[in-house]
């Protein structure tokens, strides 16, 4: 729970407290690491129960039973803006924590592979398109973690927020019941996804190349 009150300074100064600061208490004069029970760590954990929920109403709708699919595509939006506000809260309150770090791209990727697998399931998306993603969002994430390990910290693509709002509109157009003629658009937005998902992964690999190049100098 937060307190906004006004708080004494050492100076004799009575003012506000920051709202970041106010999340990390001081042990010892150094700041203690923030709750796992907190609010972006709660959407996290409802963005991963909601998969399977999710993944119902794709194959129970089967891309004909109007209801159902618009449930499924207004599930998906709202578990991608979950996905949104969780990070936003957790930088803005200070709230960071190692579970976050940890699930919050668990979350996505499971999301995400899910919604691919099940559009693979009812027939509107070709498989090729899910094992290329699936094998380089896995794949890239498998290998940082070992150069982590290794003492070497990958930096984020540069591409990596196009990448995921190019896969979340390509996937919500599939998802939503739109007429026949947006197919051929739709399948355009997926393969623009699929191109900036291949492009940043070897952007991956070759900026650890030339980080590795330059230390070895």
């Amino acid at each position: 729970m937060e307190w906004d009150g006004d708080v004494v300074w050492p100076t004799g100064r009575v003012g506000p407290v920051n709202a970041a600061a106010s999340n990390t208490n001081q042990v010892g004069g150094q700041a203690a690491k923030p709750s796992n029970f907190n609010l972006p760590n709660v959407l996290t954990s409802l963005r991963i129960i909601m998969i399977p929920p999710f993944a119902w109403l794709v194959l129970r709708g089967n891309n004909e039973d109007l209801p159902w699919v618009w449930g499924a595509f207004v599930l998906f939006v709202a578990l991608m803006i979950t996905d949104k506000l969780d990070g936003d809260i957790a930088r803005a309150k200070g709230l960071v924590t190692d579970f976050g770090k940890i699930a919050d791209p668990i979350a996505d990727k499971a999301l995400m592979t899910t919604a691919l697998v099940c559009l693979n399931l009812i027939g509107v998306l070709p498989w090729w398109v899910t094992v290329i993603i699936v094998i380089r969002e896995f794949g890239i994430t498998i290998w940082r973690m070992v150069q982590l390990r290794a003492g070497r910290v990958v930096p984020a693509s540069k591409g990596g927020k196009l990448k995921t709002a190019l896969q979340t509109l390509a996937v919500g157009l599939y998802l939503c019941p739109l007429p026949a003629w947006m197919e051929i658009p739709t399948f355009i937005v997926m393969l623009a996804a699929v191109v900036v998902t291949v492009y940043t992964g070897v952007q991956y690999l070759l900026d650890a190349r030339n980080l590795s190049d330059d230390s070895g100098k």
